[in-house]
């Protein structure tokens, strides 16, 4: 699972800096999350390729999360896309990407759908065979969404050794990786668990980006190996991320202490600071294990 950052930071674009969007590689796929203003550019950047993005989650409908999408739309249209695109996010997106295609006549030549969300409960909106992926609800000025990725359980690793020593034929080998047991012609019956080794834990990934302080998505997001957390504003500026309902980086690294998360990784920082390096110290104050989100960074999870 590898997620690269393209842009972390929060209003508007700078010469240095770019609006929230992010990659996230798992189980062989691909999936943008968020699309501010540059991401195609951002995208380049990083060597990632445009053809691998197949699915697109949209948090809210503000500009630094969603003003790159119209652009990315129509420069897939322009290198002749042929894969479908599918784009999750609040109700109102499908209508403002149209509006846009429409009075530039500029139609995709490949499929685009929508799948617009209203909930204000978590929903499984995306699923395959390797992959899941649910809304975490938000408290923000404007219905947002977070998404929280989970790998789905691998099947289980045979032991070559244990099935040699039975004498157990290739033909039942799959039988075996799905968990079942094996009579042998004798009648004994060898359990799964001395043929096989347990899979790997899946990993989760939890993206929360933009949200005042909320306790509600605790529950949702438990035990997550990585949590990427906005955090706009420093200690010193609460009550201004109270009034923006946005979060501080102490208010992000105790949800992060409270969901007992592997990994926090801060974001959405607010223009106004010349570093972000006190970004990590106030959250260390409160939970360890922090790591800070910045343009162009990628984090083996």
């Amino acid at each position: 699972m590898k997620l690269t950052i393209l842009g972390c930071y929060a209003a508007t674009p700078r010469t240095f800096t770019n609006p929230t969007s992010q990659v996230l590689e798992i189980k062989n796929r691909c999936f943008l999350i968020d699309c501010g203003e540059g991401t195609q550019v951002q995208l380049r950047k990083n060597k990632i390729k445009f053809s691998k993005i197949n699915q697109i989650f949209i948090s809210h409908l503000h500009g630094d999360h969603f003003y790159g999408l119209i652009g990315l739309i129509s420069t897939f249209s322009l290198l002749n896309r042929n894969n479908d695109l599918y784009i999750y996010g609040p109700k109102g997106i499908k209508e403002i990407i149209l509006l846009q295609l429409r009075l530039s006549n500029s139609w995709p030549n490949f499929g685009l759908h929508f799948y617009e969300l209203e909930s204000k409960e978590s929903k499984l909106i995306y699923e395959d065979d390797k992959v899941q992926v649910k809304t975490i609800p938000l408290k923000h000025r404007i219905y947002t969404n977070g998404f929280l990725f989970e790998e789905k359980p691998d099947k289980r690793k045979l032991n070559v050794e244990a099935v040699r020593e039975y004498q157990i034929e290739k033909c039942y080998f799959q039988n075996i990786k799905n968990g079942k047991d094996i009579v042998l012609d004798d009648g004994t019956v060898i359990l799964n668990s001395q043929l096989t080794f347990d899979p790997e834990k899946p990993k989760s990934y939890a993206f929360c980006s933009d949200t005042v302080y909320n306790e509600a998505i605790l529950p949702i997001i438990e035990g997550v190996d990585v949590l990427y957390h906005e955090a706009t504003f420093l200690q010193s500026e609460e009550k201004l991320a109270a009034k923006t309902m946005h979060t501080t980086a102490v208010e992000a690294a105790t949800i992060a202490k409270k969901a007992q998360v592997g990994k926090l990784i801060l974001g959405h920082y607010s223009t106004r600071y010349s570093t972000i390096d006190l970004f990590k110290t106030e959250a260390e104050t409160i939970f360890p294990n922090v790591l800070l989100a910045d343009d162009g960074l990628s984090f083996d999870l």
